[in-house]
Protein backbone atom coordinates (compact mmCIF):
# COMPACT_ATOMS: atom_id res chain seq x y z
CA UNK A 1 0.00 0.00 0.00
CA UNK A 2 1.32 3.43 -0.92
CA UNK A 3 1.45 5.83 2.02
CA UNK A 4 1.08 9.49 1.12
CA UNK A 5 1.94 10.80 4.59
CA UNK A 6 5.12 11.72 6.40
CA UNK A 7 5.23 11.94 10.19
CA UNK A 8 7.86 13.90 12.10
CA UNK A 9 8.53 15.21 15.59
CA UNK A 10 8.65 18.98 16.10
CA UNK A 11 9.82 18.71 19.71
CA UNK A 12 9.62 16.18 22.55
CA UNK A 13 5.80 16.23 22.75
CA UNK A 14 4.42 17.50 19.43
CA UNK A 15 4.73 16.55 15.82
CA UNK A 16 3.46 17.10 12.30
CA UNK A 17 1.76 15.05 9.63
CA UNK A 18 2.31 15.97 6.00
CA UNK A 19 0.38 14.39 3.12
CA UNK A 20 0.39 15.17 -0.55
CA UNK A 21 -1.06 14.01 -3.81
CA UNK A 22 -1.54 15.21 -7.39
CA UNK A 23 -5.07 15.62 -8.75
CA UNK A 24 -6.39 15.64 -12.30
CA UNK A 25 -7.88 19.12 -12.05
CA UNK A 26 -6.76 22.72 -12.29
CA UNK A 27 -5.52 24.75 -9.36
CA UNK A 28 -8.68 26.93 -9.25
CA UNK A 29 -10.99 23.90 -9.03
CA UNK A 30 -8.88 22.23 -6.34
CA UNK A 31 -8.75 25.51 -4.39
CA UNK A 32 -12.55 25.67 -4.52
CA UNK A 33 -12.76 22.07 -3.27
CA UNK A 34 -10.57 23.08 -0.30
CA UNK A 35 -12.15 26.43 0.57
CA UNK A 36 -15.82 26.70 -0.48
CA UNK A 37 -17.96 25.25 2.35
CA UNK A 38 -20.33 23.29 0.09
CA UNK A 39 -17.37 21.72 -1.72
CA UNK A 40 -15.44 21.06 1.52
CA UNK A 41 -18.50 19.27 2.94
CA UNK A 42 -18.38 16.85 0.00
CA UNK A 43 -15.23 15.20 1.34
CA UNK A 44 -13.83 16.37 4.69
CA UNK A 45 -15.74 18.79 6.94
CA UNK A 46 -18.75 20.91 7.64
CA UNK A 47 -17.63 24.55 7.79
CA UNK A 48 -19.49 27.55 9.20
CA UNK A 49 -18.40 30.98 10.33
CA UNK A 50 -16.48 34.08 9.28
CA UNK A 51 -14.75 33.11 6.03
CA UNK A 52 -12.08 35.79 5.80
CA UNK A 53 -8.50 36.29 7.00
CA UNK A 54 -8.72 36.78 10.76
CA UNK A 55 -12.15 35.17 10.87
CA UNK A 56 -13.06 32.15 12.97
CA UNK A 57 -14.82 29.09 11.59
CA UNK A 58 -16.35 26.04 13.24
CA UNK A 59 -15.36 22.70 11.71
CA UNK A 60 -16.79 19.20 12.05
CA UNK A 61 -14.55 16.70 10.24
CA UNK A 62 -15.69 13.35 8.83
CA UNK A 63 -13.35 11.86 11.47
CA UNK A 64 -15.49 13.43 14.28
CA UNK A 65 -12.87 16.06 15.18
CA UNK A 66 -14.67 19.31 15.80
CA UNK A 67 -13.50 22.70 16.93
CA UNK A 68 -12.70 26.21 15.89
CA UNK A 69 -10.05 27.52 13.54
CA UNK A 70 -8.86 31.02 12.74
CA UNK A 71 -7.99 31.80 9.12
CA UNK A 72 -4.44 33.18 9.27
CA UNK A 73 -3.47 33.17 5.58
CA UNK A 74 -5.63 32.89 2.48
CA UNK A 75 -3.53 33.47 -0.62
CA UNK A 76 -5.91 32.17 -3.29
CA UNK A 77 -5.45 29.80 -5.01
CA UNK A 78 -2.11 28.66 -3.59
CA UNK A 79 -1.85 28.85 0.20
CA UNK A 80 -4.18 28.50 3.19
CA UNK A 81 -3.21 28.47 6.87
CA UNK A 82 -5.64 27.73 9.69
CA UNK A 83 -4.84 27.91 13.41
CA UNK A 84 -6.96 25.29 15.15
CA UNK A 85 -8.18 25.76 18.72
CA UNK A 86 -6.48 29.19 18.88
CA UNK A 87 -5.29 30.31 22.29
CA UNK A 88 -5.64 26.88 23.93
CA UNK A 89 -3.17 24.18 24.93
CA UNK A 90 -4.43 22.23 21.89
CA UNK A 91 -3.56 24.99 19.40
CA UNK A 92 -2.30 23.62 16.10
CA UNK A 93 -1.91 24.58 12.47
CA UNK A 94 -3.29 23.14 9.27
CA UNK A 95 -1.46 24.47 6.25
CA UNK A 96 -2.35 23.84 2.62
CA UNK A 97 -0.27 24.52 -0.49
CA UNK A 98 -1.46 24.06 -4.08
CA UNK A 99 0.91 24.02 -7.06
CA UNK A 100 -0.10 23.73 -10.71
CA UNK A 101 1.67 20.93 -12.58
CA UNK A 102 0.48 21.39 -16.14
CA UNK A 103 -3.24 20.54 -16.19
CA UNK A 104 -2.94 18.82 -12.81
CA UNK A 105 -2.49 20.23 -9.31
CA UNK A 106 -0.34 19.09 -6.40
CA UNK A 107 -1.93 19.44 -2.97
CA UNK A 108 0.24 19.42 0.16
CA UNK A 109 -1.44 19.45 3.58
CA UNK A 110 0.52 19.68 6.81
CA UNK A 111 -0.96 19.62 10.29
CA UNK A 112 1.42 20.75 13.04
CA UNK A 113 1.13 20.72 16.82
CA UNK A 114 -0.29 17.21 17.13
CA UNK A 115 0.58 15.19 20.24
CA UNK A 116 3.29 12.64 19.38
CA UNK A 117 1.35 10.00 21.27
CA UNK A 118 -1.04 8.75 18.58
CA UNK A 119 0.27 10.93 15.75
CA UNK A 120 0.23 7.92 13.40
CA UNK A 121 -3.57 7.87 13.64
CA UNK A 122 -3.53 11.38 12.18
CA UNK A 123 -1.29 10.20 9.32
CA UNK A 124 -3.80 7.54 8.30
CA UNK A 125 -6.65 10.00 8.83
CA UNK A 126 -5.16 12.62 6.52
CA UNK A 127 -4.45 10.02 3.85
CA UNK A 128 -8.09 8.87 4.03
CA UNK A 129 -9.20 12.52 3.70
CA UNK A 130 -7.09 13.07 0.57
CA UNK A 131 -8.41 9.85 -0.96
CA UNK A 132 -11.95 11.13 -0.26
CA UNK A 133 -11.03 14.37 -2.04
CA UNK A 134 -9.98 12.38 -5.10
CA UNK A 135 -13.32 10.52 -5.12
CA UNK A 136 -15.26 13.76 -4.69
CA UNK A 137 -13.47 15.35 -7.65
CA UNK A 138 -14.05 12.23 -9.76
CA UNK A 139 -17.80 12.07 -9.12
CA UNK A 140 -18.20 15.87 -8.78
CA UNK A 141 -20.19 15.36 -5.60
CA UNK A 142 -20.27 14.16 -2.01
CA UNK A 143 -18.59 10.92 -0.98
CA UNK A 144 -20.27 10.54 2.42
CA UNK A 145 -23.99 10.35 1.72
CA UNK A 146 -24.45 8.64 5.11
CA UNK A 147 -23.32 11.84 6.87
CA UNK A 148 -21.27 12.27 10.04
CA UNK A 149 -21.27 14.22 13.28
CA UNK A 150 -19.05 15.06 16.24
CA UNK A 151 -19.96 11.64 17.66
CA UNK A 152 -20.18 9.44 14.56
CA UNK A 153 -17.56 9.39 11.80
CA UNK A 154 -18.45 9.03 8.14
CA UNK A 155 -18.62 5.28 7.58
CA UNK A 156 -16.49 5.28 4.41
CA UNK A 157 -13.83 7.49 5.99
CA UNK A 158 -13.70 5.34 9.14
CA UNK A 159 -13.40 2.12 7.13
CA UNK A 160 -10.47 3.46 5.10
CA UNK A 161 -8.81 4.97 8.20
CA UNK A 162 -9.02 1.57 9.90
CA UNK A 163 -7.39 -0.09 6.87
CA UNK A 164 -4.55 2.48 6.70
CA UNK A 165 -3.75 2.80 10.40
CA UNK A 166 -1.69 -0.42 10.72
CA UNK A 167 0.56 0.75 7.87
CA UNK A 168 1.23 4.01 9.69
CA UNK A 169 2.40 2.16 12.82
CA UNK A 170 5.76 1.09 11.41
CA UNK A 171 7.31 4.25 9.90
CA UNK A 172 9.78 5.92 12.25
CA UNK A 173 9.02 9.44 13.39
CA UNK A 174 11.32 11.71 11.37
CA UNK A 175 12.64 14.86 13.04
CA UNK A 176 13.23 16.73 9.77
CA UNK A 177 11.16 16.69 6.58
CA UNK A 178 12.84 15.12 3.54
CA UNK A 179 14.39 17.76 1.27
CA UNK A 180 11.82 17.01 -1.45
CA UNK A 181 8.91 17.75 0.90
CA UNK A 182 9.52 21.40 1.65
CA UNK A 183 6.99 23.94 0.33
CA UNK A 184 8.03 25.77 -2.83
CA UNK A 185 10.56 28.50 -2.00
CA UNK A 186 8.28 31.37 -3.01
CA UNK A 187 5.46 30.06 -0.81
CA UNK A 188 7.72 29.27 2.17
CA UNK A 189 8.49 32.98 2.58
CA UNK A 190 4.80 33.75 3.13
CA UNK A 191 4.29 31.21 5.91
CA UNK A 192 3.48 32.99 9.15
Amino acid sequence: MKLTGNIRALDETHGAVRVEDVYDTGVEDLWAACTIPDRVARWIAQVAGDLRVGGTVRLVFTSTWSGTARIEVCDAPYHLLLVTEPGTDDEGRIEVWLTAEGSRTRLVVEERGLPLDGIRFHGSGWQAHLEDLRRSLTIDGPVHEDGWSERKPAIGWHTRWSELTPDYQDPPVNRDPPADQNPPADQDKRVG
